[in-house]
C-alpha cells in the first residue's frame, strides 16, 4: 500500500525527517573554499573540507586554470570519443600514470561516476563483487547496477572475506574485491596488505578507491598504493579523485592498459558524458605538481592529527583510531550531532554532523577534518569549544 498515493507522500517524507533530526540543509558559501569560509556574512573557521593540502585556493592553481582557459576556453563540447579529448586531457591523465606507477590513466568527471563506471564495465550476471560494509555509497552502487552478484564482508575483517571467496571458490567467473583505501566517515585504512593476500589465494581482482589517501598518504601523497610496493598485478584497479587532496575536480582509474582500454570502450559513465573543461585539467596537473613537491603539507597535516587526537583524550568523546586527516567524533544520536555542530558555529566554527544515512545507526558524528591550510593555533581554538561544551553538558547545560 506504500505506493498508492503515488507521489503525495513526499512532503510527509520531509517532516517526518525533519522530526527525525536526519533533514539536511545545504551551505551557501559566500567565498572560495579554504582555513575559513564565509557564511551568512560571517567567517567561520573551516573544519568540513577534504582539501586536505590546502590548495583549492591555492594562488598557483587558480593561475594554471585562468591560463587553461586562455587556451582551450570554458567547456570541452563533447563527450572524449566524439570531440571532447584534448592534449590537456592526455597530459594529465599521463602525469597520473606516471604519479601512481600505473602505464595508464583514464579520467572521468567524478569519483562517483568512476567507480560506478568502473565495476559496471567490468561485472555482469554470473560474476561476483565483495565490498567492505562501509565502503562509499559509489562503490556500493556500482556494485549493484552492475548485476553481480553482491556480497558485503565486515569492516575490515579479511577473514570474513575469506569466507566469502571461499564459498565461490570454484566458479569459473569474475570476482572483484572492492574496497577504499582511506574510508571517508571513519577515517581508518584497509588492511591492504591481508585484502591482496585473499585476491591472490582466490584470483580475485582488488579495486582500491584512495579518494582520500592519494596527496595524502605514501612518499610524495602517491597514497595508500605505493608503486614501490604493489604493482598492477597486486592491485589491478586503482581509483582516485581530484577533487580533495588536489584541491580541483574530477576522478581518474589507473590501470593497465587493457583495463583502461576496455573502460573508454564499456564504462557508459565514460562514453556518454561531457568531458571535463581542459582547463580543470591544466590546473589539476600544476596541483599534482605542488603535492608531489611540497612535503611539508603532509609533515604539518600529522602535526595537527597528533595535537587533535591528543587534545580530545580526556574530553569524553569517542574518537576513532583513524591516522588521517578525517577525525571523527562519534556521538551517536542524531539530535546531539546536530545540536554540538550547530553550539560550534556559534562560536565560528562549521563542522557537519553526519547522520543516517551516511554512516550506520547509532553512529552519528562530527566528522572533522583537517587540512594543510590550519594553523596550530586553529586546532587549539576547536579543542577549547569541545572542551567548553563538554563541560557544559557534564553540569547539565544545554550546549
Amino acid at each position: 500500500m506504500r505506493h498508492a498515493r503515488g507521489f503525495d507522500d513526499l512532503k510527509s517524507n520531509l517532516a517526518d525527517l525533519r522530526r527525525r533530526d536526519m533533514y539536511r540543509v545545504r551551505h551557501k558559501l559566500e567565498g572560495p573554499q579554504g582555513r575559513e569560509v564565509t557564511l551568512e556574512g560571517r567567517a567561520f573557521l573551516n573544519f568540513s573540507s577534504n582539501d586536505y593540502l590546502g590548495l583549492a585556493d591555492d594562488p598557483r592553481v587558480a593561475e594554471a586554470f585562468k591560463h587553461g582557459i586562455d587556451r582551450w576556453g570554458t567547456g570541452t563540447g563533447a563527450s572524449h570519443l566524439i570531440s571532447g579529448h584534448t592534449a590537456a586531457h592526455a597530459e594529465l591523465e599521463e602525469a597520473l600514470a606516471a604519479f601512481t606507477g600505473r602505464p595508464k590513466a583514464l579520467l572521468y568527471g567524478s569519483g562517483y561516476a568512476a567507480n560506478v563506471g568502473v565495476i559496471n564495465a567490468l561485472l555482469s550476471v554470473g560474476d561476483f563483487v565483495f565490498q567492505d560494509r562501509l565502503n562509499h555509497a559509489s562503490l556500493l552502487d556500482g556494485g549493484w547496477i552492475s548485476r553481480a552478484t553482491f556480497s558485503w564482508f565486515a569492516h575490515r575483517d579479511s577473514a570474513d572475506l575469506e569466507a566469502k571467496l571461499a564459498a565461490v571458490e570454484h566458479e569459473p567467473t569474475r570476482k572483484l574485491i572492492v574496497s577504499d583505501g582511506t574510508f571517508s566517515m571513519d577515517g581508518d585504512t584497509c588492511r591492504l596488505d591481508e585484502l591482496l593476500a585473499a585476491s591472490a589465494r582466490h584470483r580475485a581482482w582488488a579495486m582500491i578507491d584512495d579518494a582520500h589517501g592519494i596527496g595524502v598518504h605514501g612518499p610524495g601523497g602517491v597514497g595508500l598504493v605505493d608503486p614501490e610496493r604493489y604493482t598492477t598485478s597486486d592491485v589491478p584497479i586503482l581509483v582516485g579523485t581530484l577533487g580533495k587532496a588536489f584541491g580541483t575536480a574530477g576522478a581518474f582509474v589507473a590501470g593497465e592498459d587493457a583495463l583502461i582500454e576496455t573502460l573508454i570502450q564499456r564504462s557508459r559513465n565514460y562514453i556518454f558524458t561531457t568531458a571535463m573543461p581542459s582547463p580543470l585539467a591544466v590546473a589539476t596537473r600544476r596541483s599534482l605538481e605542488i603535492a608531489v613537491a611540497e612535503d611539508w603539507r603532509r609533515e604539518h597535516l600529522v602535526t595537527l592529527i597528533d595535537r587533535f587526537q591528543a587534545g580530545t583524550r580526556d574530553l569524553g568523546f569517542d574518537l576513532l583510531p583513524s591516522t588521517s586527516p578525517i577525525q571523527p567524533l562519534v556521538v551517536g544520536d542524531p539530535a546531539r550531532a546536530l545540536g554540538l555542530s550547530r553550539a560550534l558555529k556559534e562560536r565560528g566554527l562549521l563542522i557537519g554532523a553526519i547522520r543516517p544515512p551516511t554512516v550506520p545507526q547509532g553512529t552519528s558524528r562530527l566528522r572533522v577534518t583537517l587540512t594543510a591550510a590550519h594553523r596550530v593555533a586553529d586546532v587549539d581554538r576547536l579543542l577549547d569549544a569541545l572542551s567548553l561544551l563538554a563541560a557544559c553538558r557534564s553540569r547539565g547545560f544545554a550546549s
